[in-house]
């Protein structure tokens, strides 16, 4: 038999606040996991017990700490405060959970760090799923009063910190409500808005040029039957490029020649992409297309370029010139890919508020303390770029701090990597003292064998490159 804990767990796995049900209140020992409740504002959905975790272990207090849970307009919320609070909050956003209708709330991954630092912490598990940021901004900002109200106590300092799409939604809550915060610590984070759908597009329409196969792109959302149109391309060029489902890429001259278009459209040339590619052509994408390799499944045509929320299509590249080299003038392969490759025009673009893809202007008034995976083909380490070059043409590079990891993986952060981050991210905001970086934007730093060495800690099993000097 099934529980409707497994069945709510399944939902949400295939598949992300505040008019209240009940009142807020302490999490006590035993827990009794309760069922889920209907959302009282998204018609359909339904909450998880924020006193349990999705798997229907109860959630509980860690030692010398009290928590608060409950439920308001549509979302689970958690709070932790420690017996020895220093008066400050962290507000943390969870990532992309795909389109189901269950909605949880779970905790952050330094939790443990931040209340033994003396810090309180809240998390909401948002009032939707999809890709929605602007119900995560809204449902993380509507914590800060919410926590007020459940403690008795406001927090003197706010830090907004999120994974993924949680990135994207602590860059757009710093911008949106600038005077709330005192420093913001994304990791591994959507921090490019529409170009992360944008690069998703070139992987797809560079692989079917590269082998002849012609493909289209729906102006609007297109029928189911879609997909299958989009597999018998698929089922075209993933031979000629050398890519099988399931088994590490042996890629042949095309295949080769499109690696080398998606290292330089997630970052440039940079240590370990080899290994990284083969990981992520060799991981299945995500249902309903896990038949497919990876970045395959992605292809925004299959949603007419809305992901499901934007009011039209968010991608183009009509004036992208895709390159393979970095020579100083392009080659003629490089041409003859530009003249044939499909071109898409945008419909929509990035929302300048809370609605569709919100836009990430990349100009904090406070400090900003990133991390990304260099290997990450997902969420690509070329958001951090976009960010990066965001914040500089509003005179605020000095603002921005940029950490490159030798990880493959989407998140793949060790608990070193991530307290360290935060440590230095609030000693930044204590002392006015910027931490050091990467330098992500010069192309001979990013390509030499030792980039990312310096704040790497800890295992990467997936990550292949050369070891990073000791000392």
């Amino acid at each position: 038999m099934i529980t409707w804990w497994k069945q709510a767990s399944l939902a949400v796995i295939l598949a992300l606040p505040l008019a209240g049900v009940g009142s807020p209140a302490l999490a006590a020992d035993p827990v009794t996991c309760t069922p889920p409740v209907p959302s009282t504002t998204q018609p359909g959905y339904v909450v998880l017990d924020p006193n349990c975790e999705a798997t229907g272990t109860p959630f509980t207090a860690l030692a010398g700490a009290k928590v608060y849970t409950g439920i308001r307009d549509g979302a689970a919320y958690r709070i932790e405060v420690p017996q020895r609070w220093n008066g400050k909050l962290v507000v943390f956003a969870h990532g992309y959970r795909g389109t189901g209708t269950a909605v949880y709330v779970d905790n952050p991954d330094l939790r443990a760090h931040y209340i033994d630092a003396g810090y309180a912490w809240a998390a909401s598990s948002y009032a939707t799923n999809g890709y929605d940021v602007g119900q995560g901004v809204r449902d993380s900002y509507a914590l800060i009063g919410l926590f007020r109200q459940v403690t008795g106590a406001p927090a003197r300092s706010v830090i907004m910190t999120g994974k993924s799409m949680g990135g994207q939604v602590t860059a757009v809550a710093i911008e949106t409500y600038p005077r709330t915060f005192s420093g913001a610590m994304p990791y591994c984070g959507v921090l490019g808005d529409t170009e992360l759908f944008d690069y998703f597009l070139d992987a797809n329409v560079t692989a079917a040029a590269l082998t002849g196969v012609p493909i289209t792109f729906p102006k609007t959302v297109p029928p189911d039957s879609y997909q299958d149109e989009w597999r018998a391309a698929a089922a075209k060029f993933m031979p000629a490029l050398g890519v099988t489902t399931g088994r590490p890429p042996v890629l042949t001259a095309a295949g080769k020649t499109w690696s080398d278009v998606v290292e330089r459209r997630t970052g440039g040339e940079r240590p370990g992409f080899d290994s990284a590619f083969a990981y992520w052509n060799t991981a299945t994408s995500l249902a309903p297309l896990n038949d497919l390799p990876f970045l395959f499944g992605l292809y925004p045509g299959l949603s007419g370029g809305t992901s499901y929320i934007a009011p039209g299509n968010v991608t183009d590249n009509r004036f992208t010139f895709y390159r393979s080299t970095d020579q100083r003038w392009p080659t003629a392969a490089e041409f003859r890919l530009n003249a044939t490759v499909l071109r898409v025009r945008h419909t929509a673009t990035a929302d300048p508020g809370l609605a569709g893809i919100p836009r990430v202007d990349g100009n904090p008034r406070i400090p900003v303390l990133s991390l990304h995976d260099i290997g990450d083909l997902f969420v690509p380490f070329s958001m951090e770029q976009v960010y990066a070059k965001r914040a500089a043409a509003h005179g605020k590079a000095g603002l921005f701090v940029s950490r490159a990891i030798r990880g493959t993986g989407h998140c793949d952060f060790t608990q070193p990597e991530l307290t360290t981050a935060f440590d230095d991210l609030t000693g930044w905001i204590r002392s006015g003292h910027r931490p050091a970086g990467d330098a992500i934007l010069n192309p001979k730093v990013v390509a030499a064998p030792t980039f990312g060495c310096r704040f790497t800690n800890g295992s990467h099993p997936t990550y292949a490159a050369g070891a990073c000097a000791a000392g």
